[in-house]
């Protein structure tokens, strides 16, 4: 089947109605739990098999394209699906209402976490939880690792970006971008495989307008910045809207990529959160609809509640929630409405889908550095950081954990959400619950 650029509406075997629309990806939103292999299968049963909008191919195509991007690619098809069958509208709505209800619960779920955190069943409930994360993490490490590392180069990239992050904390966008680099380097010497791609993609869509639409969005989305620096300087509002949108720049591999590089930055740099807090966070997200990367507004709201300047508390957690939200999720507009077209044309770029697989690749490694950081704050009270060369201006330094405050419970949890996962192959809500019930009793019998 063609692909469309002019008018993508042309590909659909039964049009919906925009109303149509509307009430389908509302559906999708509230429904869309277990993270994005989830989300995008729910969205297959609807749009293809239930309602028969698009095509199987059709729809292959438009999520192999927004695997390419930073940023959540759940969301990204949900809005590529809704600008095929309604243009900007309707990919307007179907982005929106892929993250309304999961951005509403989160931010419900962060003041109550905020305003009651020191309460005994609030900390039981979370202390099992992050344990149970734990495992979750390391069953992505799995997932992904089995996908993305085919030959000994890809798992080369892996270790070296591992070892990059958890030895010498080089920063997270200089090891994907590095990634990227050695997959183009690597690639030149490979033979080339040739990719059908249609006479509509080979054209080349209206440059002027193209770049009216990247300036568009680019404004819409960098448009809160200056008036949170003219408003609320003394708030980390400003700080928020910045670090959040040079990070959706970079978040290629979702959520659990990424999160190593924020929950540094978000500890050590701008101390907005604790150490343990991010875990806290992604079980919140874990239990929400919606992109698991919504634990970035946890973080958004953690930072504006704590570092609210004369605002109330709480009027500046959910702002900083929203502003979170606003820098991470916009870029998704603009991939699609303004970069799709000429995107499109690079889908058979052998260079092109060689940096792709390198990041990829790279990316394994970034999850197995969150998954170790996770496990040593989760499973110890006590980390510290241990300094063994000085290569300047690097150095190589290890995290310790102090063996006397290894806690038990958490282990056990984390062992047993483990097996639930591993083993027995419970849904990540499932295990989350059984994890939470084990915590309140740890919290309450020892």
């Amino acid at each position: 089947m063609s692909i469309v650029v002019g008018n993508p509406a042309r590909i659909t075997e039964i049009r919906p109605t925009f109303t149509e629309l509307v009430s389908a990806f509302a559906r999708i939103g509230l429904m869309s739990f277990g993270g994005p292999a989830a989300q995008i299968a729910l969205m297959h049963r609807i749009c293809v098999e239930e309602k028969r909008w698009i095509d199987e191919d059709r729809y292959l195509h438009a999520l192999n394209y927004c695997m390419l991007l930073p940023g959540p690619e759940a969301q990204q098809l949900a809005t590529y699906i809704g600008w095929l069958l309604h243009g900007v509208r309707g990919g307007m709505v179907a982005g929106l209402l892929f993250v309304l209800p999961g951005l509403a619960v989160i931010l419900g779920l962060s003041s109550l976490y905020a305003l009651y955190q020191e309460a005994s069943l609030v900390t039981g409930l979370f202390f099992g939880l992050k344990a149970a994360v734990l495992a979750i993490v390391v069953e992505a490490v799995v997932r992904i690792g089995r996908r993305a590392l085919k030959s000994g180069f890809h798992r080369g990239l892996a270790a070296a970006a591992f070892i990059a992050l958890f030895f010498f904390s080089l920063p997270f966008p200089l090891v994907v971008l590095t990634a990227a680099l050695i997959g183009l380097i690597h690639a030149r010497g490979a033979p080339s495989a040739a990719v059908e791609i249609s006479e509509e993609v080979r054209a080349r869509p209206p440059l002027l307008g193209q770049l009216a639409t990247l300036l568009f969005w680019v404004v819409v989305w960098l448009a809160p910045l200056p008036l949170l620096w003219l408003l609320v300087p003394e708030t980390a509002l400003p700080e928020v809207q910045t670090f959040f949108s040079k990070m959706a720049l970079v978040t290629f591999g979702g959520a659990y990529a990424v999160l190593a590089y924020v929950a540094q930055v978000a500890v050590d740099h701008y101390a907005w959160l604790k150490p343990g807090e991010m875990l806290d966070g992604l079980a919140l997200a874990e239990t929400t609809p919606g992109p698991l990367v919504l634990v970035l507004s946890y973080v958004g709201f953690l930072a504006g509640f704590r570092q609210s300047g004369a605002l109330d508390p709480l009027i500046g957690g959910l702002l900083g929630g929203v502003i979170a939200a606003w820098a991470t999720f916009v870029p998704s507009f603009i991939w699609i409405f303004a970069g799709a077209p000429y995107i499109e044309r690079l889908r058979g770029n052998r260079l092109l889908s060689a940096a792709l697989s390198a990041i990829t690749a790279a990316v394994v490694g970034v999850i197995l550095n969150l998954a170790v950081w996770f496990a040593l704050h989760v499973v110890f009270t006590r980390v510290e950081p241990v300094d063994l060369v000085s290569l300047a201006p690097l150095t190589l330094s290890v995290p310790l954990p102090v063996w006397s405050s290894l806690d038990w419970p958490a282990l056990v949890i984390a062992m047993a959400a483990a097996v639930m996962i591993f083993r027995f192959h419970l849904g990540i809500g499932k295990t989350l619950i059984a994890a939470g019930l084990l915590g309140l009793a740890a919290r309450f019998l020892l």
